[in-house]
């Protein structure tokens, strides 16, 4: 079986579903200005150029949802910096509650960050911080995918976005993330799964492009739900494990799940002629549900605690092919054979051609692909 290798010692030990949200065309777009540091807000409309670094180091976060977890930093002066040279110059900053200008970049005397809590603004970036470089790992060992564009450059992501913003969004004209405090008081959305996610609306773009309306924005959003949970896997944190669910942890109300769709109130476990007309976060229900399928078969179960019983459409029994060639199937069909115009009758093809490419014509992984379509009612 393939196993993904984590690159860095990085992992610590210790509202509505849909603030999974669309890329956005706002908040951040032109060239870069300058680095900003203190309690000001910058002016110009992207996040900051980075200064050379004087020095890194590896800091302590106290995040709220995964636990006491390193941190890659940078040393400037007698102050340290969240900032990541390892990976690109990723860099976390604190949008001061504004929606307009660069943001400020996090600092810090003792390279120990956070509380645990809401109640200190540096806990939000922390998580942030942290999910950004597992998500940088994942993608580099699962897919040799140097950053969400593949291109060696980090992501620069702000919290603190905006009053009272729910959110979190990719935004493609600053190849960054924002992210709000959360409708609910004391919950950003700031999670692995959620930091994951919204990654993941990068990596589309700059690969397959699918568009956001129709079949193809329930296959956009279905992608960010597959990479995040590959990726939460892949973190092997012992504070957020690993599961099949998306967005428990910051939202309140049922999560996403994979395993059926349909038990959040909202999506679709199975494909049906009005699917695109849905709103693409339920649209995307049956391609989360073949994933699950395809990596871990139907019926009961309990992974790393959480109890799935998966259905399928047509009645029938399946065996999956492993969660780990499932997300290679899934990331080669959309890097190779995906398109943006790509609907669900498509994404069947693309990937039993990526299954094939990877596995051979008439192995048992590209049955298992027809299989886990067809239970899903896409034929």
């Amino acid at each position: 079986m393939t196993t993904f290798t984590r690159l860095a010692v990085l992992l610590g030990t210790a509202a509505t579903l849909t603030a999974l949200t669309a890329p956005a065309t706002a908040a951040g777009t032109g060239t870069t200005t300058a680095t900003t540091t203190g309690t000001a807000a910058g002016t110009g409309t992207a996040p900051p150029t980075a200064t050379t670094p004087q020095g890194t180091g590896t800091g302590t976060g106290r995040s709220q949802y995964a636990g006491t977890v390193p941190l890659s930093t940078t040393r400037t002066g007698t102050t340290y910096q969240l900032r990541d040279p390892s990976r690109g110059d990723q860099r976390t900053l604190d949008a001061l509650n504004q929606t307009s200008g660069p943001g400020v970049l996090f600092t810090d005397a003792d390279n120990v960050w956070g509380s645990g809590t809401a109640a200190n603004r540096q806990t939000a970036a922390v998580d942030v911080h942290y999910g950004t470089a597992v998500t940088w790992d994942f993608y580099l060992a699962a897919f040799g995918r140097a950053g969400v564009r593949s291109d060696g450059v980090g992501t620069t992501s702000r919290v603190h976005y905006g009053t009272n913003f729910g959110n979190a969004f990719w935004d493609g004209g600053c190849a960054c993330v924002s992210y709000g405090d959360g409708s609910v008081p004391g919950r950003p959305p700031t999670s692995l799964d959620v930091v994951g996610h919204e990654l993941a609306h990068g990596l589309t773009a700059s690969t397959a492009g699918l568009g956001y309306s129709g079949e193809p924005g329930a296959l956009n959003e279905g992608t960010s739900d597959i990479l995040a949970t590959a990726g939460e896997f892949f973190a092997d944190n012992k504070t957020d494990v690993g599961d099949y669910l998306l967005g428990e942890r910051a939202f309140d109300g049922p999560p996403h799940r994979m395993d059926r769709p349909s038990a959040d109130g909202v999506s679709r476990d199975y494909w049906s002629r009005d699917i695109g007309s849905l709103d693409p976060h339920a649209a995307s229900g049956p391609a989360r549900h073949f994933y699950y399928l395809l990596a871990e078969g139907s019926g009961p179960k309990v992974i790393n605690g959480v109890s799935y019983d998966s259905p399928t459409q047509d009645g029938s029994k399946l065996l999956g092919i492993g969660r780990e060639k499932a997300t290679l199937v899934w990331y080669r069909a959309l890097t190779r054979h995906m398109t943006s115009t790509t609907n669900y009758s498509r994404a069947r093809a693309a990937t039993l051609q990526a299954a094939t490419d990877l596995y051979g014509a008439g192995s048992v992984e590209v049955a298992r692909v027809a299989a886990a379509w067809t239970a899903v009612n896409v034929r």
